[in-house]
């Protein structure tokens, strides 16, 4: 049973966890190059953020698109495009990997959740999958779309939600996203270079079932504020995606966040102090630091996920699973609540006990 909630019945573990990235490498300082060589001309206040490139706490991302895909202005049909391609390809490399870890082939898969924010697949990417993967026909697909960078906490609680109703079967949760296909040359705003220097793409994904192994996954929970709709999200046009990214965030984070969590702790009966450890979404190095204040966490106490951004940057709704696979591969134990912030505005809880 779930500890944190026993009436949820049978409990459901986390059984593999894979990850997956783009081939393509953008160092931050090559990035920071080419940007000044597209952006400064169109963009007079573009050296006043430069210093974000350096400061961001990002190393490397890794993108669908070779670096001079970037170079010439794109448009909605080509970023899809180039989406569609890039997150089938990273969809079927991170559910390998899962599958892999835990030693089950894709026709073992009963139910599969897919989570993507940033492309539209129409058959989905799990249907585009299916061949080369190998799911059965009778597979059940729920594809979630609009969670953004809360897409993988929120995904792999649905998953769970489905795996403890139906108890015996197999889940597969896969969260995918190609962020670096939103860099615009039209779109001039501090928000899209910010979005610049963070973003990178990336997927991970998760085996569920109610087996006798793995981490024990407790039931998922959600805060959504009033009136916080344009602090995080798309804007659409005929160009392609317009990132929607308030300056706030980190100030947001650091006074709202502590109450979220103790909210959605209370729901399960328990307290802050019952977290052994808090598996964070790392949004960017000013949002790592204030998750720390607003928990009370010494300084550095995030370290994992301050490597997954440093090595890989902020790929959306996949990172906090990149962070809790390295969390749980260095052999942190205990009570673990897996959390990220996305669009809604919202703060998205899972607890992982490991």
């Amino acid at each position: 049973m779930d500890r944190n909630n026993p009436a949820a019945g049978p409990a459901v573990r986390l059984r593999g966890l894979g990850t997956a990235l783009p081939p393509h490498a953008l160092p931050q300082d090559a990035v920071l190059a080419k940007a000044r060589e597209l952006l400064a001309p169109r963009f007079p206040q573009f050296d006043k953020l430069a210093p974000s490139f350096t400061n961001a706490g990002v190393d490397c991302r890794y993108s669908v698109a070779p670096m001079d895909w970037f170079e010439q202005p794109r448009d909605w049909p080509q970023r899809n495009a180039m989406y569609l391609d890039g997150a089938t390809r990273l969809f079927i490399d991170a559910a390998r990997a899962a599958l892999d870890d835990a030693g089950l082939a894709a026709g073992d898969v009963d139910i599969c959740v897919t989570v993507s924010s940033t492309g539209i697949a129409t058959p989905t990417l799990e249907a585009r999958a299916a061949a080369e993967l190998g799911f059965r026909p009778d597979l059940r697909r729920v594809p979630l779309f609009g969670l953004g960078c809360a897409g993988g906490v929120t995904g792999l609680a649905c998953a769970r939600a489905v795996a403890a109703a139906h108890p015996g079967t197999t889940v597969l949760m896969v969260a995918v996203e190609t962020c670096t296909l939103s860099f615009r040359l039209d779109r001039l705003r501090k928000a899209d270079i910010i979005a610049t220097v963070l973003f990178g793409d990336g997927a991970a994904a998760a085996v569920l079932d109610s087996g006798d192994s793995g981490p024990v996954l407790g039931q998922g929970r959600e805060h959504m504020w009033p009136d916080t709709l344009d602090i995080m999200g798309w804007q659409m046009d005929t160009d392609g995606l317009g990132v929607i990214f308030d300056r706030s965030i980190p100030a947001f984070a650091e006074a709202e966040f502590r109450g979220a969590a103790q909210d959605a702790l209370a729901q399960a009966g328990l307290g802050l102090d019952a977290v052994d450890r808090f598996v964070c979404h790392p949004g960017g190095a000013k949002v790592v630091e204030a998750l720390e204040t607003a928990l009370s966490l010494p300084d550095g106490t995030l370290d994992h996920e301050r490597a997954v951004l440093r090595a890989a940057g902020n790929m959306s709704a996949p990172t906090a699973l990149f962070v809790l696979k390295r969390a749980l591969d260095a052999g942190v134990s205990g009570r673990l609540m897996l959390t990220a912030l996305g669009p809604g505005f919202t703060a998205s809880f899972l607890p992982v006990d490991a």
